[in-house]
């Protein structure tokens, strides 16, 4: 059984710069939840390339101009045809799909909140579609293997920074250059 010390939950994983596989290269993943069954995040930096609002209009949801500019991401390669949008509690509906990660961030995979989201021009959410999944032991096994980086989430580098500098910013949490570091890994 998993420790609080080893739990990842609310955590962020950075990958390495020698990290090869095209899914996960240059990633950045918000971890979702951690147990003794495995684990489930989603990928944070890699928007598709559409917005909410044709999201919404292929599923006959009507929406605000703010939908426009909310990008949907690719969260991984597990489930990609399914929506999960990560959001915070203001939203306060009981959703039909949700899961709490923290007491201030919920996982919703049912249509309802989209519709709130795109009613409400101030709604902090992440959307993507698919996500990313680990096997019992897998994920502590990459991080052993020097895969991940990890460090506490922040939900200002989640819901406020570009896609493009979130990486970084969760290396510079752990006071880390990815630019600086080497694509090549061994053991002293």
């Amino acid at each position: 059984m998993l420790s609080i010390q080893t739990c990842l939950r609310d955590h962020f994983l950075i990958s390495m710069p020698h990290l090869e596989d095209e899914t996960f290269a240059q990633t950045i993943i918000y971890i979702c939840d951690h147990s003794e069954y495995g684990a489930m995040g989603l990928i944070i930096n890699r928007p598709l390339n559409f917005h909410l609002d044709k999201m919404l209009s292929h599923l006959g949801i009507a929406s605000s101009n703010t939908a426009r500019s909310i990008p949907v991401y690719s969260g991984g390669p597990v489930q990609s045809d399914r929506g999960f949008v990560l959001h915070k509690n203001y939203l306060g509906n009981p959703w039909l799909a949700t899961h709490a990660v923290t007491d201030e961030l919920f996982l919703t995979t049912s249509m309802d909140i989209l519709e709130a989201i795109a009613l409400n021009d101030n709604a902090e959410a992440l959307i993507t579609l698919g996500h990313t999944g680990w096997g019992p032991g897998q994920l502590e096994q990459e991080i052993t293997d020097n895969v991940w980086l990890s460090c506490p989430a922040n939900s200002d580098i989640m819901f406020h920074k570009p896609a493009e500098e979130r990486l970084q910013a969760a290396a510079t949490i752990l006071g880390v250059n990815l630019n600086l570091m080497t694509t090549h890994t061994g053991h002293a």
